[in-house]
Formats: C-alpha cells, structure tokens, sequence
C-alpha cells in the first residue's frame, strides 16, 4: 500500500498469511509537504513534484517486482486539488513503477474506517473515527467493518498551519482564527453525527498519535485525549510562542512542530463541535485500510463488485438483460483482446461493471439515458473506485449508444481514452446484438480483429433470417466509422 498524503508519503508491505490476515514485512515513512507546494493557483511547485518523485522512486526500489495487482497506490487531499496533478501523475507513476489513483474523499475515508476498524475489536457498538491529515479531515459513524457516514472536509494540520500560522507564530488569536473556521466546516454535519450518536470515539494517524503521545508524556491525560487534555495542549504551544520553540517541547518530533497547531486546532473543533469529551487511537490507518481492500480483491470480495450491486439495485436494472450484455461483451473481449493487445484481467473488469450499469439512466427517462446513466456513474460516491475509474465508467456508459466522437474520450489521459474507445466499440455491440432482450441465446459466432478492423461471422442464412440485427449492425458499422474502426458482416 501507498499512501501519497498532503504532508507525508507512507510506504507499508505486507505478506497474506491465511487468506484474512497479513504480517507487516517494512514500512517507509518521508515528509514530502505536497500541500505545501501548492501555489496560489493550487498547481504544484516544481519543487514539491520533485520531493515527491524523489521518494516514489526510493518506494518504487520495493514495489517493481511486485504484480500490478498487488499494489495500490493513492493520492489524496493535495493531489485532489492540484490543478495539474494530470501532468504530475506520468512522472510519479514511473518513478514508483505501478498506477496511481487520485481517491474522492469518501474513499479516503472508507479505507480511513476499514483500517481502523480491523485494528480494533469487532465489538457491536457503533464508532465514531476521526484521522487528521496533512490537507483534510475526515469523519466516519460505522459498525464492525461497515461505514455508515462518510465525510471528507477540505481542512488538515498542513492547509490550516499555513493558513492562520504562516509566519512561525503562535498566538492565541491565531489559534480562535483557525477554530472559528474549522467550526464553520464542520457544522454542515454536526447535527447529523450528534444524532447518529456512537459508543466509542477512535482517532488515527500521524497528528492524532503525535497529540495522543504528547498528552501522555507530560501527564494532560492518562486514557487517551480528552477535552481538558487538548485545552492544556493548546496552551502550551501558544505559551511557546512559536513552531521553533515548539520543536523545543519534549514529545515534540522536529517535522511535526510546524504542523501540530493547524492539526490541534482542527481536533480542539471536532470535540467542541460533536461533544466530545474522550477519544481512544489507533495505529491503523488507510494503509492498512488499503492491504485489507486488496486482501478483500485477492478474495474476490471487491468492494467495487459490492458498489455496483448496490447501483443496480438503487436503479432498478433488468438484471436479465444486463447479463446478456455483459455475456456477449466478454465474449467478443475474449476473442479480440490479443489483437488489440488488450490487458484482459482490466478489460473483463471494466466491461463488466459498464455492461451491468449501461440502464441506470433509465430510472431517470429513455430518452437519452445513456447520458443520465454516465452522469449518475460520474457523480455518484461510488465506495472502491478512483476518481479515473470512475472517469472511465461513465465514458464506456455515455459512448454506448447513439453517436460516437472521439470527443466523448478526450477528458481522458491518453492511455486511458484508446482503452475506453476499444471496450466502448465492444459494448456497442454487444448492446446492439442483445437489443430483442430475448432470453434465447444467439448461435454461436465469432468475431475477429486487426489494428481498427472488426469482422463478426454468423451461421450461414442467420444474419438473413434476422433482418431487424443485420439492419442495427449496418446501423452500427456507420457510426463506429467515425472513430476510425471499420465492422464487417458475414
């Protein structure tokens, strides 16, 4: 697992040991301030993408020999806002040797609460989970293993040291300045947690621990942080005066002094704002939330496969059809794949999910429900997906019917828009050759491929027996020509 945080980049590997469990092999931690290498423009500084690719390529020294399917690499808060985190990606993604994903916040905090939650007992109440990072906070209410509020706020210890505490001073004014605005986050939500209500209280990562840690030393709280605990620590950096003198406290590690008042003033909130007055820590995190999602890919328990039951079962579906879509789509991804030199692990994945989505719009009108499908996939929260799958997702449903431009693919990166436009083309078809929603199976055919040529051959006189088929695929064939692929009929 990755973890390319606004403040820290984190590193953890790990060896499956009973299909449930895993044993912790090595672990790497580097400050890299991605937050802080945003400019005005909320673009990254030249330098910041170098620290960073500076320690993916330490990180990568670990991962290249592991399977692609092996690995999964985030970004998060900064990257999220990063104006150019397009052009950034190419370079870190080669430095690490696999794919990088920019997560959504609720995905953030989904992973957030997995890895906590298997830190913890299973017991059977219902927990509140704060983590505190370098450019966002997030909140989760869940039970066992199962979020049930997720929310991702545009507030961290780096974003809000930078803000209210930019010249190195601390003073109490400062310290209203940025509470007061960490209020005004948090209260679009306040009532909605209050009312959930919880049984126990878990804060994670690197601030949480560091004020856990420090509220221990010197003797603010002996069971984990309090309310009276984090006034006293407040206190005490605004008696220091300043994040130099901070570094000075005992407990205090040099890199987290100049971001400890944003991250104390921000958890100084959350207790005021949700009434609490004691939070227990933990050292799971969203790496480890990450290996458990992976654990869970390995086991075939995809969270993504959970998403999109849930999708279909939100927009009522016809499953029946979305399964004779989906058959006739891999059939002809199994025969075209090696020609078009396609991975067919992702390919099956990806046509898969848009196969079973391709109707959701219809719970909204027929008319153009495939652009109501593709706005539905591109803006929902969809639990497992990166932002770039998600991307994807709505691409193949938006290109699966009417017409087809190139111009449906160009918000994707490259690589990216030619696999899209291959599956689109696949999709199209099979949409095409299901259209009677008969639950009798066409005969067998197949379908063959070059570099943008497809050839499907059917059972002699079948085409001329089905003339309603022959006429959609000759519908079909002019509308593909205008992205450069030429079908046959035989």
């Amino acid at each position: 697992a990755v973890d390319l945080g606004s403040n820290s980049f984190h590193m953890v590997v790990a060896r499956v040991v009973d299909d449930t469990h895993f044993h912790i092999l090595d672990r790497l931690r580097e400050r890299v301030a991605l937050a802080a290498g945003l400019d005005e423009q909320l673009r990254l500084g030249e330098k910041a993408q170098a620290r960073a690719v500076a320690c993916l390529e330490r990180f990568g020294q670990r991962l290249r020999e592991l399977p692609l399917d092996r690995v999964r690499a985030v970004g998060t808060s900064a990257l999220r806002q990063a104006g150019n985190a397009r052009d950034f990606l190419p370079a870190a993604q080669a430095a690490l040797g696999h794919p990088i994903e920019i997560i959504a916040g609720s995905e953030e905090a989904r992973l957030i609460y997995l890895g906590v939650s298997h830190s913890l007992a299973d017991d059977s109440g219902r927990r509140l989970v704060v983590d505190i990072g370098g450019g966002s906070t997030e909140c989760v209410l869940g039970e066992h293993f199962e979020p049930i509020r997720t929310d991702s706020l545009n507030m961290g210890c780096v974003v809000y040291s930078l803000r209210f505490f930019a010249d190195g001073k601390v003073r109490g004014e400062d310290f209203k300045r940025a509470e007061i605005a960490a209020r005004l986050k948090l209260e679009p939500i306040e009532r909605r947690y209050i009312e959930g209500g919880w049984d126990s209280c878990v804060g994670s990562s690197g601030t949480i621990l560091a004020i856990d840690a420090l509220m221990r030393q010197h003797g603010w709280s002996d069971r984990g942080i309090t309310l009276a605990g984090l006034r006293q620590l407040k206190k005490a950096l605004i008696a220091a005066g300043s994040t130099a003198k901070i570094a000075a406290i005992p407990g205090v590690q040099a890199d987290r002094a100049g971001v400890l008042p944003g991250g104390v003033a921000i958890l100084l909130s959350v207790f005021e704002s949700f009434g609490i007055e004691q939070m227990e820590t933990t050292g799971g995190s969203m790496r480890e939330g990450l290996l458990y999602d992976l654990l869970g890919r390995i086991r075939h328990e995809d969270a993504r496969d959970q998403t999109i039951r849930q999708f279909c079962s939100r927009y009522h579906v016809d499953m029946g059809q979305a399964a004779r879509v989906e058959r006739l789509a891999l059939h002809c991804l199994g025969q075209v794949a090696s020609a078009w030199g396609l991975d067919p692990v992702v390919g099956r994945q990806l046509l898969t999910w848009a196969a079973r989505l391709h109707e959701i719009g219809l719970s909204i009108a027929y008319s153009g429900y495939h652009r109501h499908g593709a706005y539905l996939v591109a803006n929902s929260e969809m639990p497992g997906f990166s932002r770039a799958d998600q991307d994807l997702l709505a691409t193949l449903v938006l290109g699966q019917r009417k017409k087809l431009t190139r111009e449906i693919f160009a918000a994707l990166p490259p690589t990216a828009a030619e696999l899209a436009l291959r599956l689109c083309v696949l999709l199209r078809l099979a949409v095409r050759l299901a259209r009677s929603r008969s639950p009798r199976p066409l005969p067998p055919f197949s379908i063959g491929a070059r570099k943008s040529t497809l050839e499907l051959s059917f059972p002699a006189d079948w085409i001329e027996g089905h003339p309603l088929t022959h006429a959609d695929l000759v519908e079909e064939a002019s509308k593909i020509q205008g992205v450069g692929f030429e079908l046959k009929v035989r």
